[in-house]
């Protein structure tokens, strides 16, 4: 199956995931993870209309924005170093991988200078991996204090990397962890209309991300096919 095949069959089965959850069809965000993919397979998915797409280096999305419709959202997924965020603060839509106050700082620092509003989700690491970045729950909470206080900077919400399984429900206890956590930070604020983001789920376990109140899933490989490494 083409890309766009994938992508489309995919946002189906999210949107019949989310009907079956007692949510509605529109209640999460399909983002299509296009990083090591060439432009053109990236337009194939533009087409099947998809406008969000994640991004795990800056210089491919530098490389790859002028090259692509304007009404992309990109979305920063990956490790960003605090040399880079000048390179894209005006650019990306969101950044997904904030998890130290150090970089927070430095992404509102940027954000103040161009003059525009940072959106940014908190990365916790709730499997608590030695490789992985994110902080711990506890870690999470402080960083939300002090990074909600920061000027042009919003926390849109949460994000984590489950392990990778072969069972996918034994990453539900991480999902369901996130959510309660979610929960006590932000209460019932919300700001947008699926509320606070909750940035949760890849190729291999995207489904029962949804059911815990997953309302961004990663997918990479099952749109794109494999990741090419370089």
């Amino acid at each position: 199956m083409s890309a766009k095949e994938n992508y489309l069959r995919i946002k189906s089965e999210m949107e019949d995931i989310l009907i079956k959850s007692g949510r509605s069809a529109d209640d999460a965000l399909l983002l299509a993870v296009s990083k090591t993919k060439p432009v053109e397979m990236l337009q194939d998915v533009y087409d099947a209309g998809c406008r969000d797409f994640g991004e795990n280096k800056v210089q491919e999305i530098m490389d790859k924005i002028d090259k692509l419709p304007s009404d992309i959202r990109w979305h920063m997924i990956g490790h960003l170093q605090t040399n880079k965020i000048k390179y894209i603060i005006d650019k990306v839509y969101m950044i997904h991988s904030v998890d130290t106050l150090h970089l927070a700082e430095a992404i509102s620092k940027e954000a103040v200078k161009k003059n525009v509003n940072a959106r940014i989700l908190l990365e916790v690491n709730v499997a608590g991996e030695e490789s992985k970045f994110g902080g711990s729950l506890d870690e999470a909470r402080v960083l939300f204090e002090e990074a909600s206080k920061l000027p042009n900077l919003t926390v849109c919400g949460l994000m984590t990397i489950a392990p990778y399984v072969e069972d996918a429900e034994e990453n539900r206890q991480y999902f369901a962890q996130l959510r309660e956590l979610s929960v006590d930070l932000f209460g019932k604020k919300t700001d947008n209309k699926r509320g606070v983001e909750l940035s949760m789920g890849m190729s291999g376990d995207y489904p029962v991300a949804l059911q815990e109140g997953s309302t961004i899933i990663r997918v990479g490989s099952n749109i794109f096919g494999e990741r090419i490494y370089v």
